[in-house]
């Protein structure tokens, strides 16, 4: 059974509280679960996540890159490759003015895919979609009624235990959502993936700078200290570009 010790502190008036959170670890439990439970219940994004009605902490990871970035623009056009729990979905609303609740600003579309299905998210287009299967290209641009402003990622692949190889599935994914990125932006386009980072993404970045204007890599602030996990920021999308062709 689960124990928690409470250390509250109100010096406001307001409810407010500073709170710590001890978990012991219970029978069946390996102290790997009960370090991340304790983790979990102690951070700060995930309380506030919680507060602000966020489906995890991952949605102020795209907050603070949009932030810093600004391609969340009111009339964008968003897709986003794996989007469960669908956190990134709901910031892009927001940002991109999907529901058109901004007087006065375009009204942008949020279109999120992912293999399992994914509670409905007000203002975005949820679909059940393989990204890599052959014509999941044209399916998104027929959703949409066009090409995309932005396409974003925050997939990781199944972690083996492995530090070596989890990193080259991870960077493998993110290139293979970069190509299909590549064949849904429109010009002048972002692209926003996670990798980590170990010394594999070398080809990934000379793929993105041979593609965009601009390529950087980025750990906003909500990414865990001890976390290997980087940002791409990819933009200013100039058209496919084969990777035989000079620069120009």
């Amino acid at each position: 059974m689960t124990e928690k010790k409470n250390t509250t502190k109100n010096t406001s008036g307001r409810g407010q509280r500073d709170l710590r959170v001890k978990v012991k670890t219970a029978k069946g439990r390996k102290l790997s679960s009960t370090l991340w439970l304790e983790r979990q219940l102690n951070d700060p994004y995930v309380q506030r996540a919680k507060r602000e009605g966020f489906r995890g902490r991952a949605a102020y990871k795209i907050i603070e890159l949009d932030d810093k970035y600004g391609f969340l623009r009111p009339g964008a056009r968003v897709v986003d490759l794996g989007c469960a729990p669908g956190g990134w979905c709901q910031v892009a609303v927001e940002r991109v003015n999907a529901l058109g609740q901004k007087a006065g600003k375009p009204v942008g579309t949020v279109l999120g895919v992912d293999l399992q299905e994914v509670e409905p998210i007000a203002g975005a287009e949820i679909h059940r979609l393989d990204f890599l299967s052959d014509d999941a290209d044209e399916k998104v641009k027929g959703w949409l009624g066009g090409r995309a402003d932005v396409v974003m990622s925050d997939m990781a692949a199944a972690a083996s235990g492995h530090k070596q190889t989890d990193h080259l599935r991870i960077v493998a994914l993110c290139e293979a959502a970069a190509g299909f990125a590549f064949d849904v932006l429109e010009e002048g386009g972002t692209f926003v993936a996670k990798v980590l980072a170990g010394g594999a993404e070398i080809g990934l970045q000379t793929m993105l700078k041979q593609n965009f204007a601009k390529v950087a890599n980025v750990k906003p602030p909500a990414s865990r200290a001890d976390s290997s996990e980087k940002f791409v920021v990819a933009t200013g999308f100039r058209g496919r570009r084969d990777q035989s062709e000079p620069e120009a």
